[in-house]
């Protein structure tokens, strides 16, 4: 389902599939792992491999995005294919998401 890749300070993170209820429960423990692990000052979601994204995977990245900002900790999306993000455009939290193109976009950003 997911894979985490560790740089420095950044933890990046590809689910894959469906983000649905079936998996949110874990998919949100994984994250919030990510962020309080004491290593990582950000996290980076690739959803180039989101095919599909229901409000129970909306609401794993909007609790995750809470639990970063209460931490001081930053969370980005990137790569969110046009199905998925108007997803984020119709709930208006397009705005509320750091959302890059690309990896290499954050990377950039980041630097």
């Amino acid at each position: 389902m997911q894979s985490l890749l560790i740089r420095p300070q950044a933890a990046i993170i590809r689910p894959s599939g469906s983000l649905n209820a079936a998996i949110a429960a874990e998919f949100q423990h994984q994250l919030n792992t990510a962020v309080l692990a004491e290593q990582n000052n950000a996290l980076v979601i690739d959803m180039s491999q989101v095919e599909a994204l229901d409000s129970a995977g909306l609401m794993a990245l909007v609790s995750t995005l809470n639990l970063a900002k209460a931490n001081q900790k930053r969370l980005s999306l990137c790569s969110v294919s046009s199905s998925i993000r108007i997803v984020f455009e119709l709930t208006q939290l397009d705005g509320v998401f750091e959302i890059f193109e690309s990896v290499s976009a954050f990377e950039l950003a980041a630097a």
